[in-house]
């Protein structure tokens, strides 16, 4: 009996990466390390290098140079032991329209040489698991958009991959069906599943992914959690609404800020830790000053990609190192 195949706390680890096409760089060097069993959103603009990563990472191109494991396996050396553990949904549905959603699911199994019945076992699970088991023998072309998306999703994990790239899976989606998509990617996420996420929708990193990485031009711009990244992003503030005049005044001999006379709010830079919110506190408390209303506004993950990407010097320089 063949063991199973040895689990890494790592899923993968790159090192230096590098491909260009002809004259053009596409990727310069960039460093990665995922844990497994946690989600990784890799972000940036168009022609940022996102989907060159998924493609060499998944076996489909070689790199220029670098160091690469997937899950413990060099994908250039031994792509066939790097295969027998990922799964990939790209940006367009490999669903066959003309097959049903059942026959989709037992083709990809054959592909996997599953066997005839572990294929109809995990076709079942998985027509189940997402919602399918209704339409499991209407053709694919009936499925609504999010019903494909869910199909193509489940054709991915037909094998079990320990490791599933999902190359802008929600592209086109209504909202509804966008975070269905994200309940299954928690859901797997927690059974143990490492998910590599590429996406336009800086919401969907946001609410899903454990650590998130900035591509811009063939580099990594900044990597972190999407709280750490936002703190680098300068612009956050307090919110401080007065009762009158005279507090909004005291307070802001006392604070500095930005005034808003007509609505009696004054505006006071931070990140909104603890830490500067129990300061600020103290100094109100100090001079005896009360506000009516506090709010903490800090960056989100729209300023962090605005900051960091395709513009040049200039507005890098917004991002805290």
């Amino acid at each position: 009996m063949t063991p199973p195949p040895a689990r890494t706390a790592t899923a993968v680890s790159v090192a230096g990466l590098r491909k260009s096409y002809g004259e053009q760089t596409v990727l310069d060097g960039i460093d990665l390390e995922i844990p497994a069993g946690t989600v990784f959103s890799l972000l940036g603009p168009n022609g940022a290098g996102k989907t060159t990563v998924v493609k060499i990472l998944t076996t489909l191109i070689g790199a220029d140079a670098g160091r690469i494991e997937v899950l413990g396996h060099d994908p250039a050396h031994d792509p066939d032991a790097v295969r027998a553990g990922i799964g990939v949904t790209g940006q367009y549905s490999a669903v066959d329209g003309l097959l049903t959603g059942e026959e989709n699911l037992r083709l990809m199994a054959d592909l996997h040489r599953l066997g005839r019945r572990t294929g109809r076992r995990r076709s079942t699970e998985l027509l189940e698991r997402f919602d399918l088991a209704d339409a499991a023998r209407k053709p694919a072309a009936a499925y609504s958009g999010g019903m494909r998306r869910r199909l193509d999703l489940a054709m991915g994990l037909v094998g079990e991959p320990r490791l599933l790239f999902l190359d802008e899976p929600t592209t086109g989606l209504d909202p509804r069906s966008r975070r269905g998509l994200w309940e299954i990617i928690r859901i797997l996420a927690a059974d143990g599943t490492t998910v590599f996420l590429t996406t336009q929708y800086l919401e969907e990193a946001d609410r899903i992914a454990d650590r998130i990485a900035v591509l811009d031009r063939g580099a990594i711009a900044a990597e972190g959690t999407a709280d750490e990244l936002k703190r680098r992003v300068s612009g956050g503030h307090v919110r401080l609404r007065f009762a009158a005049a005279d507090r909004l005044d005291a307070a802001a001999r006392v604070l500095g800020g930005t005034r808003d006379e007509e609505a009696l709010v004054l505006q006071v830079p931070g990140d909104g830790g603890v830490t500067g919110l129990r300061s600020l506190l103290d100094r109100l408390d100090a001079e005896a000053i009360e506000a009516e209303e506090l709010s903490v506004h800090t960056p989100d993950l729209d300023d962090v990609f605005l900051a960091l990407t395709g513009t040049g010097d200039e507005q890098r320089k917004a991002a805290r190192p």
